[in-house]
């Protein structure tokens, strides 16, 4: 640590952990999705047989880790109202400090750190803001993709029992008017499962664009801000100037 800065716990181990996980599942979820909706690979068990079983293999690991990436996201939630060491709510209440720290960190970014006229210690209204959008999109994507899923049993049963089909169509049938109205504007009676389809894979590409953001802010604050912010998803914590007075 250089002299004159202290350390300061950004993330809990727990949050740290959550984080490679969904890191890991977001890959894995990527590559499976693309799979299912357009084959682009083949599996090979011998010099010339083709694996049948390749496409049910990306469909039960696309499965697996959006079950993780829905109990990631029932514990995010949780800590979101209710955490004991940082409650991001009260970062996006649209109170006149926050608004104006969101626009006080948004001008640092467009300004290339001339000026910076807000403490960067603690969390931020502009990436708790961020931050949120990203769980908003990763909501509507593990919605659309159990409607995709329970579209595909078509019979009513599963092999758990029919209150499977059921539950997941009583959770996730209103997502088949919601992306017929946000892609045609078309009321419920025109939308489709093609819709929810459409509106599955757009999404994808905008929480890759919210990847690529975000991995591109952070290496930017760690060089402008000189505080170590990269290393707040590896240790937890950050190094900030220390108060003279």
């Amino acid at each position: 640590m250089k002299a004159g800065h202290k350390q300061v716990k950004r993330m809990t181990g727990m949050m740290r952990s959550i984080h490679i996980v969904n890191v890991i599942s977001m890959i894995i979820a990527v590559i499976t999705g693309l799979y299912i909706a357009d084959p682009y690979y083949q599996a090979f068990i011998a010099e010339d047989a083709v694996d049948k079983y390749v496409m049910a293999w990306n469909r039960w690991g696309h499965f697996i880790v959006a079950i993780i990436f829905d109990v990631t996201a029932i514990i995010v939630a949780y800590l979101f109202f209710f955490s004991r060491f940082e409650k991001p709510i009260l970062k996006i209440i649209p109170t006149g400090k926050n608004i104006k720290e969101f626009i006080e960190v948004l001008l640092n970014l467009i300004t290339l750190n001339r000026r910076k006229n807000f403490d960067s210690t603690y969390a931020d209204s502009f990436n708790t803001v961020y931050f949120t959008v990203f769980h908003i999109l990763l909501a509507w994507m593990l919605f659309t993709g159990l409607q995709l899923y329970v579209h595909g049993l078509a019979s009513g049963i599963s092999s758990i029992g029919s209150w499977w089909p059921w539950m997941l169509h009583f959770v996730t049938d209103w997502t088949i008017p919601v992306s017929g109205w946000i892609h045609s504007g078309a009321g419920s009676n025109m939308a489709s499962i093609m819709e929810v389809r459409i509106s599955h894979h757009i999404t994808m590409w905008l929480l890759l664009t919210w990847v690529a953001f975000h991995i591109y802010y952070q290496v930017w604050r760690t060089i402008f801000w000189n505080e170590g912010d990269i290393n707040i998803a590896v240790g937890g914590s950050k190094f900030v100037k220390e108060d003279k007075a």
